[in-house]
């Protein structure tokens, strides 16, 4: 398989096994591993395919140990595959090229680049020297990164001393400055409150715009996703489930609708059941679920037999959905 003009990531086939040491309880069990140590074979990736045009922005998503975060340190040459055809902008990445490492970056939201005794300015200036940035732009391009994020105040603090949400904002800059063509981001909002997480998603929808970089991104964070990802490639057990448009998971998985009631006066909460799941209850408040092609039915009855004094009816939250592809019914 090889990259057409269009395709920035290519991936075919890609498995990657990881030998781990078997230990059995005890003291005992711990004495026979170091003494003839039991190995197994664990398959992270189970021959994925997928590729990835340039300019956009994917979302890449799955449960813990799914395989999201051995494909992107695959994708960024950090590991090497047991098999399979990879290429990045033309490149195998595990070779390490170069011209390659300057075109990509790599960030990990629960890991630190940044030198934790010093403020964050020392870090960009020896990215400077790493990514052999010239001087001019190397001040217009950090000039421009440190407004946007609204950290110009912050570059002479420690590290230590900057907030989880100030030092993120460190850590992209730190990445962006020379200006990558390919950008794989690995939980960038974890952690993060909810105003600087929007922020953080702001400035990456902006990024992939103003300069048509290619984004991958995981998340656990549904907003994440709605906010950027109009396609998402969603992993489980180091196999593929979904490769799509995200309302195309909405539109396929999406089993029921959500209809919030408010009431007017009390009423006994066991009735709502006959309607519905309740999936809250809080007076005035009451949430419930009812399958998709009954909803209109339902909310016409609620009307009709309860005190409402107001109603609408949505969508199931996204986590919902996705995790409902999780389960083992869906896996192809």
């Amino acid at each position: 398989m090889r990259a057409s003009v269009n395709n920035t990531v290519v991936v075919n086939g890609l498995v990657k096994n990881f030998e781990v040491t078997e230990k059995e309880p005890g003291f005992l069990g711990g004495m026979k591993s170091l003494v003839s140590p039991q190995k197994k074979t664990v398959q992270a990736l189970k021959s994925i395919s997928f590729n990835v045009e340039s300019g956009e922005l994917i979302g890449f998503i799955g449960p813990n140990g799914a395989g999201k975060t051995t494909t992107l340190k695959i994708l960024s040459g950090l590991l090497y595959p047991t098999s399979g055809f990879v290429q990045v902008l033309g490149f195998e990445p595990w070779r390490r090229d170069q011209k390659f490492l300057k075109q990509i970056s790599l960030v990990m939201g629960q890991k630190n680049q940044l030198w934790w005794d010093l403020p964050a300015r020392d870090t960009f200036e020896l990215n400077k020297a790493i990514y052999e940035i010239p001087d001019t732009e190397y001040r217009e391009n950090l000039s421009e990164l440190v407004k946007i994020l609204e950290v110009e105040d912050l570059l002479g603090t420690q590290v230590r001393r900057l907030s989880l949400g100030q030092r993120m904002r460190m850590e992209l800059i730190a990445a962006l400055l020379h200006k990558p063509k390919v950008l794989f981001l690995d939980e960038p909002t974890i952690g993060l409150d909810v105003l600087a997480q929007q922020k953080i998603r702001d400035f990456i929808y902006d990024y992939n715009k103003k300069y048509s970089a290619t984004i991958i991104l995981t998340s656990h964070n549904m907003d994440d996703l709605i906010d950027l990802a109009r396609r998402v490639i969603i992993i489980n057990k180091g196999k593929i489930l979904f490769d799509g448009k995200l309302e195309d998971i909405i539109s396929k998985f999406a089993k029921d609708k959500i209809i919030r009631v408010y009431l007017d006066k009390s009423v006994d909460v066991k009735r709502f059941s006959e309607i519905g799941e309740i999936r809250k209850y809080n007076f005035p408040l009451v949430v419930i679920s009812v399958p998709r092609e009954v909803s209109a039915v339902a909310a016409a009855e609620l009307l009709q037999n309860f005190p409402v004094r107001d109603l609408t009816i949505e969508e199931e939250p996204v986590e919902d959905i996705i995790r409902r592809v999780f389960k083992e019914d869906y896996i192809k």
